[in-house]
């Protein structure tokens, strides 16, 4: 018998007004986070290329200086409620705050999302690093970020505590007997926490498909911590230092064995915004185009906000200055601090790559150099896949799915069919030995 070879896995980050801080000027490109028609359209692009899993990003505040899509954007949960009726395939991913949210609202939500996508839906478990997100919610400043990250580890108990609440088969609806639940299946949580009381039991049967999963992406200690113990989906921060990659692949598979779980129970995908051209040189063009666009203030703003530091006082073309990791979202602002120092980059530098793929890793090139680099990575043990981040929609998403897809398909590296209906069968599918 052959032995099953390991496939990757694929997500795909949506943004309407696309990943690059300017990729909704392109010529044919779309420029609406608000759009139902573009949000439909790009999820079957994603069940088109039989990604695994179309992923909805969320911001809490309005930043009018900032990436289009902290302007203005659908609610998540309410954007995968209206996919899961339009999408057949693809998994949905929603994000949802820790910080400003209540457990039994969230467990209740993504059990209804479970039960509209029959098994497709993940909860992004963010626990939010804006101020501004904070002083819409009746407060000043956020959180300390360990703070943060200790509500979010009792949140997310509670949640899964309250999924499971209801066991198999509860709900009996014996016409006969008159039997509508069977009470010995359903139990209260009576939950007492720290930051949490929650009695429960959740008004709403667990799905035949299981509880949701979860998306994870914290890269601090707490957050690694909340990864290994409860995700089934890391959306990792690289920035194309393979060795760096290797060493938190590594680390954060080592960290499952603490939680009692094994390697195929967290699928890793680094981030990754693919330009793709016919030749080097016209992909090359087309990323050189996309960064002309770029408005220093804009770039600033994205640089000030994803490092935690007003960066506006400094010097452009000066060095990077010695800035310690900020309250904000560590593993960004580690991973840029990181590469702006390794590869001597002038304030300018990093704010040319942040405004590209807001800290993500950028690689450019035709279809074949492409899959290259994302073969190099997962047969390498740096990744069980990626999420791809086009830079703008539908034309470079499109590009992707049509030109990099048939070609890690012809290598066996990638799925030509779905082999299941739910989220969980496809992360199951790319398993291997």
């Amino acid at each position: 018998m052959t032995a099953k070879r390991r496939q990757m896995h694929l997500a795909v980050f949506w943004l309407g007004t696309g990943n690059h801080s300017a990729g909704w000027r392109m010529e044919g490109a779309w420029d609406n986070s608000c759009s139902w028609s573009m949000l439909e359209a790009g999820a079957r692009i994603a069940e088109r290329g039989k990604f695994d899993l179309f992923f909805i990003s969320d911001s809490l505040a309005c930043s009018l200086d900032d990436h289009p899509s902290f302007q203005t954007r659908f609610e998540p949960t309410t954007a995968v409620a209206a996919l899961s009726i339009a999408t057949r395939h693809v998994g949905l991913g929603a994000t949802v705050s820790t910080s400003f949210s209540a457990p039994f609202t969230v467990a209740r939500t993504f059990q209804t999302l479970q039960h509209l996508s029959q098994g497709r839906v993940a909860w992004n478990v963010v626990t939010s690093s804006s101020d501004n997100a904070a002083r819409n919610y009746g407060m000043e400043r956020h959180f300390e970020h360990d703070k943060r990250y200790e509500i979010a580890s009792e949140f997310v108990d509670v949640v899964r505590g309250l999924w499971n609440t209801w066991d198999d088969g509860a709900g009996v609806r014996c016409k006969d007997s008159g039997l509508y639940v069977d009470p010995a299946r359903v139990r209260a949580l009576d939950h007492k926490g720290r930051y949490f009381q929650v009695r429960g039991p959740l008004n709403i049967e667990r799905s035949a498909h299981g509880h949701p999963l979860i998306i994870q992406a914290g890269g601090s200690e707490p957050g690694q911590d909340l990864s290994a113990r409860t995700a089934d989906i890391v959306f990792s921060v690289v920035n194309g230092d393979a060795a760096a990659a290797r060493a938190a692949y590594a680390g954060l598979k080592a960290r499952l064995a603490k939680f009692g779980r094994t390697s195929g129970d967290m699928a890793i995908l680094p981030g990754v915004m693919p330009i793709v051209g016919r030749t080097d040189a016209e992909a090359k063009a087309q990323l050189d185009r996309l960064q002309n666009w770029l408005s220093a203030t804009n770039a600033l703003t994205l640089v000030s906000n994803r490092i935690g530091h007003d960066i506006s006082g400094y010097p452009l073309d000066g060095p990077i200055p010695d800035l310690p990791v900020s309250n904000n979202s560590q593993s960004f602002a580690r991973a840029l601090l990181d590469l702006a120092r390794r590869e001597k980059m002038t304030l300018r530098d990093l704010y040319n790559i942040t405004a590209a793929a807001r800290g993500h890793w950028v690689i450019y090139g035709t279809p074949k150099r492409i899959a290259d680099t994302l073969e190099e990575w997962f047969v390498g043990g740096l990744a069980d896949g990626f999420m791809i981040l086009p830079a703008y929609f539908p034309g470079a998403f499109h590009d992707f799915v049509d030109l990099v897809v048939p070609e890690l398909q012809r290598r066996g590296l990638f799925r030509t069919e779905y082999a299941g209906a739910t989220l969980r069968d496809h992360l199951r599918q790319g398993e291997g030995p």
